[in-house]
């Protein structure tokens, strides 16, 4: 009689054990499918909403410029409610840009640092798609107060030049010379025949001359000088040798920056010197750049001046940087 009872203690036992590990089973299911499906659904929102790209952004701007600004959403959708936010940078919220209710915006650029994104509504006035915010990077250059205007046309006192480092010149740099071949610089010649006293294409013709150069790229990097000539690259390392100052026929002046060879190469020049409008310790933004083996003759051109600008800027960008001086 014992042994029945316990028999049928661990079989109910046993039961009951069966029972619980099926309930775990269905809950893990049901759990599982849960979060699946929730991970689906936040899949598909993300897959529906799409991704906005804000396309147009200048490497910089000069104050002044106008800013256009086009939001590129990657599918189609018939929506076309967007709204633009702009934010500066010590404020913390955004703010509604006036009057910008389009795919495009368009402004003047007035403040350095200024965030701006673009956002997409649906039919609800939900949103359905917002870009990553774009800053607006001011740079003048050469400033706008009149020393600078002075200095930047070549009108200044000896005191006022000052040594500088290779560094000022540290960076990737692509030749405009391709690009004025291409006919891409073509406004800018026009621009400066409505106001000078030659005709657009004899400006081209007089800054081809300037241009010509086989040097399509220059890095410049702790002292270290890199030249690109004809899918291949020379390099050599550079230091300090002292400016000179020059006194031109038109009555203004100009400042040339000279480095020497420190090692013997024969595939580098034994001098460089440059010149970018600039007269003490300044990052530059462009320069033109003579070079060879004689110091004292390479002082003396001034009809052939390669000149380069970031690899970065396009053909757009060079035209809005050459425009504004």
């Amino acid at each position: 009689m014992k042994k029945l009872s316990l028999f049928i203690s661990l079989l109910a036992l046993s039961v009951m054990l069966a029972a619980c590990q099926n309930t775990k089973e269905v809950a893990t299911t049901n759990n599982n499918a849960a979060e699946t499906e929730e991970t689906n659904v936040q899949e598909t929102e993300v897959q529906e909403a799409g991704e906005i790209a804000i396309e147009g952004l200048g490497a910089h701007y000069h104050t002044g410029d106008t800013i256009e600004l086009t939001a590129v959403l990657s599918e189609n959708v018939d929506y076309d409610h967007w709204h633009w936010y702009i934010k500066e940078s010590e404020q913390t919220d955004w703010e509604a840009a006036s009057g910008q209710q389009g795919e495009t915006f368009k402004g003047e650029a007035t403040t350095d640092g200024l965030e701006i994104k673009a956002t997409l509504y649906n039919d609800d006035h939900e949103v359905y798609a917002e870009s990553e915010p774009v800053t607006i990077v001011i740079d003048d250059h050469h400033g706008h107060d009149e020393e600078s205007k002075n200095i930047n046309a070549g009108i200044f006192e000896d005191e006022q030049v000052k040594d500088r480092e290779l560094s000022d010149w540290e960076g990737d740099w692509q030749s405009v010379y391709p690009y004025l071949l291409a006919g891409d610089l073509d406004e800018v010649y026009e621009h400066k025949a409505e106001e000078g006293d030659m005709t657009p294409e004899e400006y081209k013709e007089y800054y081809k001359t300037g241009y010509e150069t086989d040097v399509e790229r220059i890095i410049i990097e702790n002292g270290n000088v890199t030249f690109f000539r004809d899918g291949q690259q020379f390099e050599g390392d550079y230091e300090y040798d002292g400016y000179e100052i020059l006194n031109y026929e038109a009555g203004n002046r100009g400042v040339r920056f000279i480095y020497k060879l420190v090692d013997e190469n024969d595939d580098m020049p034994q001098y460089i010197q440059f010149s970018d409008h600039l007269i003490s310790p300044t990052d530059s933004h462009h320069y033109h750049l003579y070079w060879g083996d004689n110091r004292e003759e390479l002082l003396e051109e001034v009809t052939h001046w390669p000149t380069y600008y970031p690899s970065n800027l396009d053909a757009d960008g060079i035209v809005r940087d050459q425009l504004a001086h």
